[in-house]
């Protein structure tokens, strides 16, 4: 087993949602890319997204600022979720309101593989990748009929039942067609915290911690996926896909448990989390030497906001009580076509295009015997679209220099808003546009290991929230906003040391221009402005050795530092990533039938906001804006048994130590939980 390293085998791959990695041959990490493979996935436990980047070296998952949302941001060499496009199967999933993804929305077990691009994403891809990809490559059925069941149950530290997940897939691939059918279950009752966990003890007026120990309040959890592909593949090279994704979730928020006056909770809770996406893919070959890859699709996004009065989340009667409901679709298109047919070159030219659609509304006051009110909808819409060019001048077998531009454009065309005063009316129009590029040199100086060196210059266009929110007031629209900038280097090295012994490395470094922060205007208001610049900078390397035919081990690391001048905050720390990141993991088969894979995973503290508003002894023990939080060692082990040719019997234990640690300020993580789980092949 190769954590994040090149994914070998291509069995069950749907090749066509695949997103085009500059450098690489089909299923190579390429410049900048790492992989996660499924067998990664099922052997430690990572059953959604945020959970299983964690594997690779350059990224981590953290909660997003504050933490009230109960949302899970994903860090490329630190670049969050608004620089670093999500796609499943190649299309992207983007919330045109505010972007803000929760990554533990998106479940595993039907996915075949994780792509990961850092630093440099091709132009090729679309717009967007100004800090790197992340795409979600489904499975694809190989065999003329096949399936898989798998099932499992979690317990926590005082073995005290959790929860279940469940999967089911069935598929057929013949001659000229294929079909296949999946369904994921993520069901969560709670998690329990560690039992070092000590409340916030009650001091004068302060009335001490919400969350007394044990079941964390609010952390409650459900979600499903349903992933239906049929493909027609009417000889060697050609392919033409119809896929349908639905998926659907629900979640608490647990609680700031140093907030408990002065400062109030937010009591929020999400009914629905729903996301579907119908698509059509082909790959056709012209002649020896040529391609065209073509990709329509509809997405759509619903998305319940429901804010209670207190806690016992009944009433929502007092002015903090709604419902908050987004309503957004989109529809659009990519076609990519490429040739050999210029001696030692290789040229490809992409165009994408897209229609966001984004409705919000909201019912105010739900529960008054009145029955609130219920604000009209409000209508918001861009169109986006991209231009990119790549070149690969083969000029050696062993050596390619790739050139890669594109330009990006979007318009806002309708942008409605609403208030009690003036009814609908439409804020300024805004747009912009971008031109982008990117450069590598790939040197395979041995049948197994290269050496690439690579720059990346890409831009991000500003969300609808950060164009026009008025932030309950306190901020002023800036529909004239323009796109944030990064410049990313990266020299690196893979490949094989020994027959029994394979690792990579790389030193990257980002440039990057035009912030977007909001900046006080006056004593009330704020205005979003690209004003604020950054460094990112560090290294990562991983390393796999075969001790044995029984034994093998491996991990890798990460160094990042992240300096932002931040001109409207003074002290402002960039918050969510380490300094320091480790995954080591050793797996061990005593005997045939039985693995034994312990796995470690280290982190150093991070900056976290603190909520310093209001006074009292809570306050007094957090005095600054900026806290490090966040460390941790986190001991896993999983224990796998085959007890047939295709059935799996699985148990383990994440967080074996029961650690106690937070990922940001107030929002401690679960502590130890067991699980057990079984999957079966045919």
């Amino acid at each position: 087993m190769s954590v994040g390293a090149e994914a070998q085998d291509r069995d069950g791959v749907y090749q066509l949602g695949e997103i085009y990695v500059s450098g690489a041959g089909q299923g190579q990490t390429g410049v900048g890319g790492s992989t996660v493979t499924r067998e990664e996935m099922w052997t430690f436990g990572k059953q959604t997204l945020d959970q299983a980047v964690n594997l690779v070296p350059g990224v981590v998952s953290t909660l997003s600022p504050n933490g009230q949302r109960n949302e899970t941001d994903i860090f490329v060499r630190g670049f969050g979720r608004w620089q670093v496009p999500l796609m499943i199967d190649g299309v992207r999933v983007y919330l045109p309101a505010d972007n803000r993804l929760d990554f533990s929305r998106f479940l595993t077990n039907d996915i075949a593989e994780i792509q990961i691009q850092k630093g440099y994403a091709s132009v090729l891809d679309g717009p967007g990748g100004m800090g790197g990809a992340i795409n979600l490559v489904s499975r694809k059925p190989v065999k003329p009929f096949e399936g898989e069941f798998s099932g499992g149950a979690a317990f926590d530290n005082r073995g005290a039942y959790q929860g279940w997940n469940s999967y089911a897939m069935l598929g057929s691939r013949q001659e000229k067609f294929y079909v296949q059918g999946s369904a994921n279950y993520l069901d969560q009752d709670f998690w329990s915290l560690s039992r070092d966990y000590r409340p916030f003890p009650a001091q004068g007026s302060y009335r001490g911690s919400l969350q007394d120990g044990g079941r964390r309040d609010g952390s409650d959890s459900r979600d499903w996926r349903v992933n239906l592909k049929a493909g027609f593949t009417p000889n060697a090279t050609d392919e033409y896909s119809i896929n349908f994704i639905k998926q659907s979730g629900s979640k608490g928020a647990p609680l700031n448990v140093y907030n408990n006056p002065p400062q109030p909770q937010n009591y929020w809770l999400w009914p629905a989390w729903d996301i579907q996406n119908l698509s059509f893919m082909s790959s056709t070959q012209l002649g020896d030497a040529s391609y065209v890859k073509t990709r329509l699709y509809y997405n759509t996004f619903y998305n319940l906001l429901s804010a209670f009065d207190d806690i016992t989340y009944t009433k929502q009667a007092l002015g903090r009580g709604f419902n908050s409901y987004y309503d957004d679709n989109a529809r659009g298109g990519s076609v990519e076509a490429g040739t050999e047919l210029i001696p030692m070159n290789t040229l490809k030219a992409a165009f994408h295009y897209r229609e966001d659609s984004h409705t919000e509304w909201n019912h105010n006051q739900p529960t008054l015997p009145s029955g609130g009110f219920v604000e009209p909808k409000q209508n918001q819409a861009q169109t986006t679209y991209s231009l990119a060019l790549e070149n690969t001048f083969h000029v050696r077998p062993d050596f390619d220099l790739v050139g890669g531009i594109s330009y990006d454009d979007y318009w806002i065309s309708k942008a409605q808003e609403y208030n009690s005063a003036r009814g609908i009316y439409e804020y300024p129009k805004g747009g912009a546009n971008s031109f982008n590029w990117q450069t590598a040199a790939i040197w395979r100086y041995s049948d197994t290991a290269e050496v690439h060196f690579s720059v990346s210059d890409r831009a991000r266009f500003p969300t609808i929230f950060e164009l026009y929110s008025q932030r309950f007031g306190t901020a002023i629209p800036n529909p004239n906003l323009g796109p944030e900038r990064a410049t990313n280097y990266e020299l690196g090295w893979k490949g094989r040391i020994a027959p029994n012994l394979k690792g990579s490395a790389a030193i990257f470094y980002s440039d990057v221009r035009d912030l977007i922060q909001a900046v006080r205007v006056s004593s009330t208001q704020s205005q979003t402005r690209n004003i604020n610049k950054g460094e990112f900078y560090g290294f990562e390397m991983s390393l796999d050795a075969q001790l044995s035919p029984q034994l093998t081990v491996g991990g890798n690391y990460t160094f990042i530092e992240r300096d932002v001048s931040d001109v409207s905050v003074p002290g402002f720390k960039p918050g969510g990533v380490p300094t320091h990141k480790a995954f080591l993991y050793a797996s061990w088969r005593p005997i045939d039938l039985l693995t034994v894979t312990p796995s470690l995973e280290i982190a150093s503290d991070r900056w976290s906001e603190v909520n310093t508003s209001g006074s009292g002894v809570i306050y007094n023990a957090f005095p600054a804006p900026y806290i490090r939080t966040g460390a941790y060692t986190l001991a896993n082990v999983n224990v796998s048994y085959m007890l047939m040719e295709n059935v799996e019997l699985a148990g383990g234990v994440k967080n074996l130590f029961d650690q106690n640690y937070e990922l940001a300020w107030g929002l401690p993580q679960p502590g130890r939980t067991l699980y057990l789980k079984a999957k079966a092949t045919f």
